[in-house]
């Protein structure tokens, strides 16, 4: 996993992760979002989670009739569901662990334009930024710690 003492000063979401087959790969999603926001949120973390670890990416495989289909996670994604207000709390608790954290804050889904969105989070503090889903990647005992109390997405 990321040690993010070894970043020298980057940002630990510019680093890309090493091509290690973690253990555990979880996203939690705010609760009380519309299940089109949930859905949302879990694919954009999804996304840069399958970008930063090119090994959470399995083969294609193919079918009975020979199609190829792109490669899928073969360790699974679990979506978990938690109060808003605990998403910073997990991210914080995760960056602790070691693990390596994409977010996805809020000011992700009120725009769809990437840099107003950007520079809608440059204006936010990162201590009380507010967060619609988080998603933790790293050894099963630190993630299961972290999350291990919260329920499915439903």
């Amino acid at each position: 996993m990321i040690d993010q003492h070894s970043l020298d000063g980057e940002s630990r979401h510019a680093q890309v992760a090493p091509r290690v087959l973690p253990e555990r790969c979880v996203i939690v999603v705010d609760k009380d979002l519309p299940i089109g926001h949930a859905a949302n949120a879990a694919a954009v973390v999804a996304l840069t989670i399958g970008h930063r670890h090119a090994a959470l990416v399995g083969e294609a495989f193919a079918d009975a009739s020979g199609e190829t289909h792109p490669g899928l996670i073969p360790v699974g994604i679990t979506v978990l569901s938690a109060a808003g207000n605990d998403l910073s709390e997990i991210r914080r608790k995760a960056i602790e662990a070691k693990c390596d954290v994409v977010d996805f804050p809020r000011e992700g889904q009120q725009t769809t334009n990437y840099h107003a969105f950007r520079e809608a989070t440059a204006m936010a503090d990162g201590q009380t930024m507010k967060y619609l889903a988080v998603a933790l990647v790293g050894g099963k005992k630190e993630v299961s710690k972290i999350v291990g109390h919260l329920a499915l997405l439903r």
